[in-house]
């Protein structure tokens, strides 16, 4: 596997490595000697997440708070995606900053968010079936969201964003200002 950093510290695009022959391919999809190596730390997953979206959907930006926050390990099983990590620790130099990275089942790329992040993603292709593992379990009362459409982030979700399918419960989530603390 190829672990390479984004500009956001602890933010990593994880590439396997892929055999291909006349039957198909293979590849490790995960081996947690070889994640924490790469990524310098010990993230021990504990959940596994998995939807199914149409094209047009736009999932989050979600993250959870104090001792329930989650770092994710996110990678898409078919279709494909435009997913999106932005900083929300308040004094990170890259606070308020995203990175946005193209995953899909041909690419088979995967993208590490570490704890202190909000999480979405677009489905850019027909259908997705996206995939995550996280490494807390999920909290209701623990939940946080920023708006996907936050000025001050100013994420570019290369499509239109009057095309968007949107859940009630995203369409009013806060700017990156006003909310709910991650620590």
């Amino acid at each position: 596997m190829n672990f390479i950093p984004t500009k956001l510290e602890g933010c990593f695009v994880i590439e396997p490595k892929v055999i291909q022959d006349e039957r198909g391919y293979f590849m490790e999809s995960f081996n947690e000697k070889t994640f924490q190596n790469g990524i310098g730390q010990n993230v021990h997953f504990v959940q596994d997440n998995q939807s199914f979206s149409s094209k047009g959907v736009l999932r989050g930006l979600h993250y959870q708070t104090g001792e329930h926050a989650q770092a994710k390990l996110v990678r898409v099983l078919k279709g494909e995606v435009l997913d999106v990590a932005v900083d929300i620790r308040p004094n990170s130099p890259t606070f308020g900053q995203y990175e946005a990275v193209f995953l899909s089942s041909e690419n088979q790329k995967q993208f590490f968010v570490p704890r202190g992040f909000a999480h979405g993603f677009l489905v850019l292709s027909e259908t997705a079936t996206f995939f995550y593992k996280c490494d807390n379990f999920y909290n209701k009362e623990s939940e946080g969201g920023i708006s996907y459409d936050d000025k001050t982030v100013n994420i570019d979700w290369k499509f239109p964003l009057e095309d968007l399918i949107i859940s009630e419960k995203d369409k009013v989530q806060p700017t990156i200002e006003n909310a709910k603390k991650a620590w």
